[in-house]
This record gives structure tokens, C-alpha cells and sequence, in this order.
């Protein structure tokens, strides 16, 4: 299902997530803000744009820096 229509728990879980901006995810990362706009325009960092500016869920970049560490120890 697409658009505006979301269950009960779809939007509690909404509630839940911690977004951060494209700022807090260089500091996290360790990259510059550019680096961030390139991974989220790639697909590779998944993002919400709020109005002019990206949103990205903390899951999201603990999920791409794990998955990351794991595929450059192999």
C-alpha cells in the first residue's frame, strides 16, 4: 500500500524512529556532509526529506556501518 494511508502500528513505529540530520551522520561517520548527500542520492543510506533538507533514521546508519565493517573484514 502507498500514500498517506498507514495502520495504527505503521505510525507507532513511525513515533518511534530517531532521525538525524545529514550534519549528525558526518559527525557520527566521521565523513564530511558531502559524503553523507552521496551515500543517501546513491540509495545506499536511506533518507526522508523534510522539506529541503534529508532526515536519516539512526537504524539506518548503524545497519550501513555494520554492514559496511563486515564487508571490508571479509
Amino acid at each position: 500500500m502507498h500514500g498517506s494511508a498507514r495502520t495504527g502500528g505503521d505510525a507507532a513505529r513511525l513515533s518511534e524512529v530517531k532521525f538525524l540530520t545529514v550534519a549528525e551522520v558526518a559527525q557520527v561517520m566521521r565523513v564530511s556532509k558531502m559524503t553523507v548527500y552521496r551515500l543517501v542520492h546513491s540509495g545506499e543510506l536511506p533518507a526522508v526529506r523534510v522539506g529541503r533538507s534529508f532526515r536519516v533514521p539512526e537504524q539506518a546508519v548503524q545497519e550501513y556501518l555494520r554492514d559496511a565493517y563486515v564487508a571490508d573484514t571479509l
